[in-house]
């Protein structure tokens, strides 16, 4: 008998096919997933497929169709759920359960009961999530595939999640994904990680386009869509109508409205980068960061070292199974400790640390002092391939007043609940560096919002019309940076005429400055799309939070919140930690006899033969051979880093100019003759090195560029330098 698809164990996998559609409006994209199963076996099965999707997606809708009957899943208690989905399987119905993993909300699983032999099913499932602003303006869409194993803590009395994996080139189903895409505004281009299909745009003004991925796609990564509009930061509001059907007063009965603010900060105030801080830097050193990510890790953490202003205080913490720092506390950066941190320690880092316990680095980071006047910014870099994610979330948060936490998911398949959660709850910035991504830009970018002032003393006014009152649904903002999107959820109670106005104001203290945006927006609802993709997300944003404060509360209170949390989630249609999506095929089909053989779906996991890197990057060596105080020395490295010899670099060297100007102003016009399209990276060690040549107030400067650009073949000018 032919049985078709095998998993890992040689058993047949009744899954055939994965097909996404991809819905962008604007920001917000809108998935809608069909799984196609098919019983290929001579006895009755019941299929489990373990998968991944964004932390932070709602989950909206769940339904069946088995030949011309369609069963809509319900949302209830998840307890209630999972024993009416064994009920309806031990008395031979069919029955479909859908539910968010206890410890990660970035991992569902999806059990189709009682297949019988030669039966299809068709599983259709959809969630909606918002799309990230990237460095260089792209609205970045992950669809996550790859589903690495979890790392669970020693000690932990979590019950591990069990996932069926294989290699990527393995994997038994096929992938079919288009998107479609609208906005206000142009889209100028969509880029992806994976082969696409040529854009099509659907009208002249090509404001909606449509995209496929190339067929044969091999489960070897996620599926990264980067989305670029037009003029694409405008603060926007957008009110969204009620549902007809429900209560007016509630959540899914009232119009919601979702606020994108993009503060613009004073230009004065932007221009005088911080020259204090504490950084510190965690790396992930467990096994599965061998190979080039490691190698790309190190190479990072030089660049930033490079780029650390003098003043400030630094330390480097590794971690796997244990953990190790360089210094025993933070150190204040010199060109002794830099060289210290550098030799001693980096050039060794390997991925040699075992598993993936980030916990502890993290308690012996919070448990150290605070440095006066040393504002502490954590970066942590990770594949994020952790079992205790919830457990992490809510230590940073408790730590929130003191640091600000940017992070870095290295790789695919990297946990975006972990990653995005640091981040959110630690006040800082989320990067995700796919295997074919250059990191240093992204943490480059990173370093710039740290050392950008931090925003105190946000507030969000409203000013709405008479009769209209308003209820915030997200937490209140906690950081804000230049040129990223802040968005804001609120409910709108109460009549208004259809012409009417709102006004929202931010207001915040940035650097001691007082400052505000403000936006003013129409509450005519836009069209109905009758997905309501807003209320959707509202309802996961106020889940989230009603979550955390569960996590945070004990005895009757805790009941309290959890109960909250299921009425939301029921009321809405939007799963959550405490409920799960339940069908139950109450047809007059034959009752099963028997039991039933259980078959797991296998899902991918990232094969570790990762790009071999090229050799050393010619930047990297001059980077590394730049002083702790912005300048570089003139020796035979430097030399060698420019391509030419110690005596053809010393010759033209003006007489009265000593040895450090010279090559400083060498390696300054080298960059920017011939690193122009890696500027983000070298950037700020750059300043670094036009502070200290202003410093020095040395003599012939405009001499010593021209006969620097006679040597290296350049045409700079001493004005595009900076100097």
């Amino acid at each position: 008998m032919n049985c078709g698809l095998l998993n890992a164990e040689k058993e047949p996998v009744p899954l055939k096919s994965v097909e996404v559609e991809l819905e962008v409006r604007d920001h917000v994209a809108t998935v809608v997933s069909t799984l196609n199963y098919e019983n290929k076996e001579d006895k009755p099965l019941e299929a489990v497929f373990v998968f991944p999707l964004p932390g932070d997606a709602a989950v909206c809708h769940f339904s069946a169709k088995i030949g011309q009957t369609e069963i809509v899943a319900e949302v209830k208690e998840k307890q209630k759920a999972r024993e009416e989905y064994d009920d309806a399987l031990s008395s031979g119905q069919q029955a479909f359960l859908l539910e968010e993993s206890d410890q990660s909300p970035d991992i569902f699983s999806l059990s189709v009961g009682s297949l019988r032999p030669g039966e299809s099913a068709s599983i259709r499932l959809e969630y909606v999530t918002e799309l990230a602003v990237q460095a260089d303006e792209g609205l970045r869409f992950c669809l996550p595939a790859v589903l690495n194993p979890r790392y669970q803590p020693r000690g932990s009395e979590d019950v591990c999640i069990q996932v069926t994996s294989v290699p990527a080139s393995l994997v038994p189903y096929s992938l079919s994904f288009s998107a479609r895409v609208s906005s206000p505004r142009p889209v100028s281009k969509v880029e992806s990680n994976c082969p696409l299909d040529a854009l099509q745009y659907l009208n002249t003004e090509q404001t909606q386009a449509t995209v496929k991925l190339a067929a044969g796609h091999k489960f070897d990564r996620d599926v990264e869509l980067l989305i670029y509009y037009k003029d694409a930061h405008q603060p926007t509001a957008v009110v969204e109508a009620g549902q007809a059907s429900a209560k007016p007063g509630s959540l899914m009965g009232d119009p919601v409205v979702m606020l994108s603010l993009y503060p613009e900060f004073p230009q004065a105030v932007m221009s005088s980068v911080a020259s204090c801080g504490e950084f510190v830097f965690l790396l992930d050193r467990s096994g599965s960061m061998d190979g080039s990510r490691i190698k790309s890790a190190r190479e990072t953490l030089l660049l930033l070292l490079k780029s650390l202003p003098m003043g400030c205080y630094f330390n480097i913490y590794s971690f796997g199974s244990c953990h190790e720092n360089i210094f025993p506390k933070s150190v204040e950066y010199s060109q002794k400790t830099m060289e210290e941190a550098l030799k001693k320690k980096i050039e060794e880092m390997g991925a040699d640390l075992g598993g993936t316990e980030i916990l502890e680095p993290l308690k012996h980071i919070y448990s150290q002092p605070c440095i006066p006047s040393q504002p502490r910014q954590l970066f942590v870099f990770t594949d994020g391939e952790v079992g205790n994610t919830k457990e992490v979330i809510n230590l940073v948060r408790k730590n929130s007043g003191s640091h600000r936490c940017f992070s870095f998911g290295i790789g695919e398949g990297a946990s975006s609940a972990l990653i995005n959660g640091l981040a959110k709850e630690g006040g800082g910035h989320a990067q995700f560096i796919t295997d074919t991504d250059r990191m240093q830009p992204k943490v480059m970018q990173s370093l710039r919002f740290a050392l950008q002032p931090a925003v105190m003393d946000i507030s969000v006014k409203w000013d709405l019309p008479k009769g209209v009152s308003v209820t915030a649904l997200s937490p209140p903002i906690t950081a804000l940076f230049q040129g990223q999107r802040s968005l804001v959820y609120a409910q709108l109670t109460g009549q208004s005429s259809e012409a009417a106005e709102g006004c929202v104001t931010v207001k915040y203290s940035l650097a001691g400055h007082p400052s505000q945006n403000q936006l003013h927006f129409s509450l005519k609802p836009a069209e109905d799309t009758g997905r309501l993709p807003v209320h959707r997300l509202a309802a996961r944003t106020l889940i989230g939070s009603l979550e955390i404060e569960e996590r945070e509360s004990r005895g009757e209170q805790e009941e309290g919140v959890k109960k909250k949390v299921v009425e939301l989630s029921v009321q809405s249609g939007v799963s959550s930690a405490f409920t799960a999506f339940i069908a139950v095929n109450k047809g007059d089909g034959e009752v099963l006899q028997g039991p039933l053989v259980v078959r797991n779906v296998p899902t991918p996991i990232s094969e570790s033969c990762l790009p071999k890197q090229p050799p050393r990057d010619p930047l990297l060596q001059l980077v590394s051979l730049q002083k702790a105080s912005g300048c570089w020395v003139l020796d035979p490295a430097l030399a060698a880093a420019l391509g030419k010899t110690t005596r053809e670099v010393e010759k033209p060297k003006p007489a009265s100019v000593n040895q450090e100007v010279w090559g400083t102003i060498l390696a300054l016009i080298w960059l920017h003759g011939f690193k122009m399209d890696a500027q983000e990276e070298w950037e700020l060690l750059a300043m670094k090195a036009v502070s200290w040549l202003r410093a020095q107030n040395a003599p012939c400067v405009t001499e010593c560029v021209e006969a620097g650009n006679a040597l290296l073949g350049c045409n700079m000018q001493k004005d595009a330098l900076g100097i």
